[in-house]
């Protein structure tokens, strides 16, 4: 491969210029792309995770399972943290429903929302207002829950600890 290269003194070679380049990724556009066509709720209900999901399959007849595949681990003061993502594939759909728990040991994934205890996402299809509107007071509905609001876009801070 043709390209510049560069010469090292301390090893008196010469290396291809691409190979020294650091990478960067863009945050905001992965963000961009992955929250394209989405709906978040964020949902305050201090139960457990798995007795949610459970009310949740009863109420819309779903099928949530947690996905270890998808469980987001972020690093903070030395430790790291792991939030577990529950999934639902809609029969006959590409909407996609990710349930993720935002608190973990005293550290949260979306820290802005500290006072939410799960954050649900809705990806893959569009979402039409009749239907967000049903799931939201639904929810409400439930055995511990407290509240619900949609989270926009502009309102998150940390989008990219949501992405897997």
């Amino acid at each position: 491969m043709r390209g510049i290269l560069f010469y090292s003194l301390s090893s008196a070679r010469f290396f291809p210029l691409y190979i020294l380049m650091k990478l960067k990724l863009d945050i905001d556009e992965m963000a961009e792309g992955f929250f394209e066509d989405t709906r978040l709720l964020g949902i305050m209900a201090p139960v457990r995770d798995y007795q949610f999901c459970w009310q949740l399959n009863h109420l819309f007849h779903f099928n949530f399972r947690i996905n270890n595949n998808i469980e987001i681990q972020l690093r903070k003061k030395q430790r790291n943290y792991f939030f577990t993502v529950f999934e639902y594939p809609e029969p006959g759909t590409s909407l996609v429903h990710y349930l993720y728990n935002n608190k973990f040991d005293g550290e949260y994934l979306l820290p802005e929302f500290k006072h939410m205890d799960f954050l649900w996402l809705m990806k893959g299809d569009t979402v039409h207002a009749t239907l967000f509107e049903k799931i939201t007071r639904s929810i409400k509905e439930l055995n511990g829950v407290q509240l619900v609001n949609e989270l926009t876009n502009e309102k998150i801070k940390n989008k990219g600890q949501l992405i897997f």
